[in-house]
């Protein structure tokens, strides 16, 4: 069968069941099959099992879903409050050396203003 009269044309897909797919017949499931990647309800029993099985696991933790965005948003807020810290610092050590420095240029100016 190398005879290529029996050869399919190229760039048509090949139908298993014998006859060549439209262009758009199964095209229109493929996009959200690829994003969930599988079929939707494949997809739902596997992330209820995922899900049953790791709510169990908190559950023998002692872990409440509550308690862990409390422990997330803290640790936002916390970090905010290092950022912010860090700022404050940085504008005292400003205010500090302006004290110091701005007076001093200030002098040079004016006595190298004779100059």
């Amino acid at each position: 069968m190398s005879d290529p009269r029996y050869s399919m044309p190229p760039g048509r897909p090949h139908d298993p069941q014998g006859g060549y797919e439209a262009r758009g017949a199964r095209r229109a499931g493929t996009g959200l099959r690829r994003f969930l990647g599988g079929s939707p309800g494949t997809v739902l029993v596997k992330l209820v099992f995922l899900s049953l099985l790791v709510g169990a696991g908190m559950a023998m933790l002692g872990i409440t879903p509550h308690a862990l965005y409390r422990h997330a948003f803290e640790t936002v807020r916390a970090l905010a409050d290092l950022g912010f810290s860090t700022f404050h610092d940085a504008g005292a050590w400003l205010l500090a050396g302006a004290v110091v420095v701005v007076p001093l240029w200030f002098l040079s100016r004016l006595l190298a203003g004779g100059r």
